[in-house]
């Protein structure tokens, strides 16, 4: 039997608040999620003044990106370049600039999905929140 790393609620918490601090620093109103390996949705919040589509949206790049293990962009860079059978692809919904696996020892714990400004705004935003955590962001 294998073991592996997973996120703890605890760990949810420093990623939140770190990339939230990061989101007011610059005045952002944004939607933050944090999805298990899976692709669960373990914790979401929407900032004040932060688009109720984001708490949708947020999520969903969160859960791309854990259950796809790289960012999410990746899927809209294939979408962009041609590849619109990536459209039909099940449970994958938030294939938009924002979501960022959480990878320790080459084992992704999750993801973080951030919605609510511009994409690489919601790309740096995630990685603050994975930072707090000492563990590199995957970037593909």
């Amino acid at each position: 039997m294998k073991n592996k790393p997973m996120l703890t609620l605890e760990d949810c918490r420093r990623i939140a608040a770190a990339a939230e601090a990061e989101a007011q620093r610059h005045g952002w109103a944004v939607s933050i999620a944090i999805a298990d390996d899976g692709g669960h949705l373990l914790w979401l919040q929407r900032l004040d003044g932060a688009p109720p589509v984001s708490a949708h949206i947020a999520p969903a790049k969160a859960r791309t990106a854990a259950i796809g293990r790289r960012e999410s962009k990746a899927y809209e860079d294939m979408i962009n370049q041609g590849r619109q059978a990536f459209l039909s692809a099940p449970t994958l919904e938030g294939m938009l600039e924002g979501g960022v696996p959480i990878v320790h020892e080459e084992q992704c714990l999750g993801a973080v999905g951030v919605s609510g400004v511009k994409s690489s705004e919601d790309v740096q935003i995630a990685r603050a929140g994975i930072a707090a955590l000492a563990v590199p962001a995957q970037q593909q």
